[in-house]
Parts: structure tokens; sequence; C-alpha cells
């Protein structure tokens, strides 16, 4: 057996990404600057959205965003429990009460149904997010939040590159929130970005990632008058750095290819595993692509062996999956919060498990995974 670790995810990070880094920490200007709003711009236009505002991370993009819609103690906000826990905890951080509502199986997605199934009097925004790259049916839940006179806020923090009906996740969206972490598929280290059509909430979403204030530091710096800034309201330190936004630039020329090469992995992961039985993998909906930002894989009952096993056994052989997408009301934080029956969620959340995908992956690499998982598969 080879000693090689195959890894879940390397981000694709290269010379181009060191130099654009070097050539911002050389040029003296690193926090907040011209590259940031370069990268602002280059980013709305590739999703088709009107403005971008650049953020520190996409949990601080998503409590903005509820900021921006005026949500507060006493508000209820329909949130998926299948999501990374900062989904659930930006509507406490604005004071509001997330209610869990269950997933569609195939794609692990909030539906018109399962939101309604838990909408109340008290509900002011529906929260939607396209788990792991696989989008969201926006265009039923955005006809269905009309009907409800509801805000949809989208947690697009997997899916850059991912389209639904044609057009990039994000267009067309009331707000969205993204990640450029690096496990996803544009990274720069850390950060996030808030998009949005509306100039108003543009505006006032640049004022609260810095303090309230009114004259960013880059207004202040190309003004040849003295700027007395004032601080309109209580913001926060939410900023992004010219260093990242200057790798973000150089990922954002990368994405094209680095969507073409996932998806021609996963569909190579597809043929092969599709004689195992007990495996379900992911897929694309009828109304969009995914940029498999993940590729996981759904065990059935009669598989056999469970979830956290094959995952043990799958590091014995030199390979590192990861466990399927977290159900926020299972963990600690939310363990006394009251919620409805979600089957579906707790289902995924159990049977699921994320493997190795990255643009360097190679087929001999993708080899090893598959043969692990037949091994398993076998009993």
């Amino acid at each position: 057996m080879s000693t090689d670790r195959i890894p879940v995810m390397i981000p694709w990070l290269g010379e181009e990404e060191a130099r654009a880094a070097s050539e911002a920490v050389l040029s003296g200007w690193v926090a907040q600057g011209p590259r940031v709003a370069a990268f602002e711009r280059a980013f709305a236009e590739r999703v088709g959205a009107e403005h971008a505002i650049a953020v520190s991370s996409c949990t601080t993009a998503l409590h903005l965003s509820l900021v921006a819609l005026g949500l507060g103690p006493g508000d209820e906000v329909v949130v998926p429990s299948l999501s990374f826990i900062a989904t659930a905890n930006a509507v406490r951080y604005v004071g509001a009460e997330p209610v869990f509502a269950d997933v569609e199986p195939a794609t692990g997605n909030l539906t018109p149904a399962t939101v309604d199934a838990v909408r109340t009097s008290r509900t002011r925004a529906v929260l939607a997010v396209h788990q792991g790259g696989v989008p969201a049916d926006v265009h039923a839940l955005r006809a269905a939040c009309a009907d409800w006179d509801l805000p949809l806020v989208e947690d697009a923090a997997c899916a850059i590159g991912t389209t639904v009906g044609g057009k990039p996740v994000g267009h067309g969206a009331l707000i969205a929130a993204w990640s450029f972490h690096p496990r996803k598929v544009v990274t720069t280290g850390e950060g996030g970005m808030v998009t949005t059509d509306d100039a108003e909430w543009a505006e006032r979403l640049r004022r609260l990632r810095e303090h309230g204030m009114n004259a960013s530091a880059a207004q202040r710096h190309a003004s040849t008058k003295p700027v007395l800034e004032s601080y309109l309201e209580v913001g926060y330190n939410y900023r992004m750095t010219d260093i990242q936004a200057a790798v973000g630039l150089v990922q954002l020329d990368k994405l094209d290819a680095m969507i073409v090469r996932r998806r021609e992995l996963a569909a190579r992961y597809d043929r092969l595993l599709r004689d195992v039985p007990g495996l379900t993998p992911v897929r694309d909906p009828a109304y969009g692509q995914s940029n498999f930002q993940s590729y996981w894989v759904l065990l059935g009952e009669d598989f056999p062996v469970g979830r956290d096993d094959l995952l043990a056994a799958l590091s014995g052989a030199g390979v590192s999956a990861r466990r399927g997408i977290m159900a926020a009301h299972l963990e600690p934080a939310y363990a006394d919060h009251p919620r409805a029956p979600l089957p579906v969620t707790e289902r995924i959340s159990r049977d699921s498990l994320i493997l190795p995908l990255f643009h360097t992956m190679t087929e001999a690499q993708q080899d090893r995974v598959v043969t692990a998982l037949r091994e398993q598969a076998r009993g």
C-alpha cells in the first residue's frame, strides 16, 4: 500500500498567487485598498451582481446580510440545519432565532415545501444554502418567498461557479454570501463576499464592515484635503486585506479551469462507482450544475459498514475522507433549541461522507479512493 496520503482537498495555488501577494506587500498598501476594490468588481461581474462587498469571512458576510435586512430579537429566520454551523449562528448574531427546516434528499437543500412546513407568523426571512456547491432551486424558492413576502438570503459559501438555469448562482439574488476559505474552489486563505443588486444596501454594507465609517481609508488617501470621517452607526471590523484580494483576483482567473477539472473528476467518480451497491453519489439537479466543491456519497442501509467505520477504513488505506455535512441541531450549541422533526437532515448527516476531490488529483489517486471503497463494499 502507498504511504502517500490522499488529502480531501488541496487549494490550487501557485507562483501567480505568490507573485500577486508579494506585489501587494511591496506596494505598501496591505490593508483594504485598490486590490480589494478590483476584486469586488471582478467578482460582481463573475456572478452577475451589481455590487460586491469584500469582507473577512462568509460568516461575517451572512451577519451583515441579516443586519441589512433589519432582523433582530423576536424575528425568526428559516434555515437548514444541514449546513456548517455558521449559517444558524449568523441568525443568532442579530438576536433572531433560527428555525430549522428539513431538506430534500437529492440535493441536501431547502425547498418551498420544507420551508413552508416550519414557517410561522414570526418568520421574517429565509436563509437557503447551496450545499456543497449543489445549487438550491432558487427560482422556486424566490417565487415562494415573494408569495410569502419574505426576503431570501442565499448562503453561497461553496457555490462560486455553480449555475442555475444556465446563470451563475448569485445572478438575481436579493443578497448572497460567499466564502474564500481554503476548502472552497476559490480561496484567499480566509475571506468572504456579499453580493446584491441594491445600491443602498451595498453602500451601507461598505460602512458596516468598516466600523460604520462614512469615508474609507482609500477615500481618505485619495483626497487632496484632510478628511474628517464620521461614524454613522455601530459597525464592525470585517475588512478584507489587499493581500487576500490580490490572491483572489488570480484565483478568479483560474475558476473556469477549476470547474472543468472538478466536473471531470466528479464524472469519473460517477462512472467508477456506478456498480457499487449501497452508494448514492451526489449529482447535478435537473435545474442546474454543481461546481462539485464537495463530492459526497450517501450510504444505503445495505452498505456493509457504517459511515464512521468506513471513514476509519479509508484513513487506514491512506485516504482522507470527511464526514458529510453536519446537522447544526445535533451539536451541543443547539441541543436545547426547539425544532420540528428533521428526518432527511439526520439521515444525510449520519450516512454521508465527502471523498477527496481537488484540481491536481490524478487518476491514480482517484483509483486508490475507489479501490478502498470497493473493498469495504464487499464486506
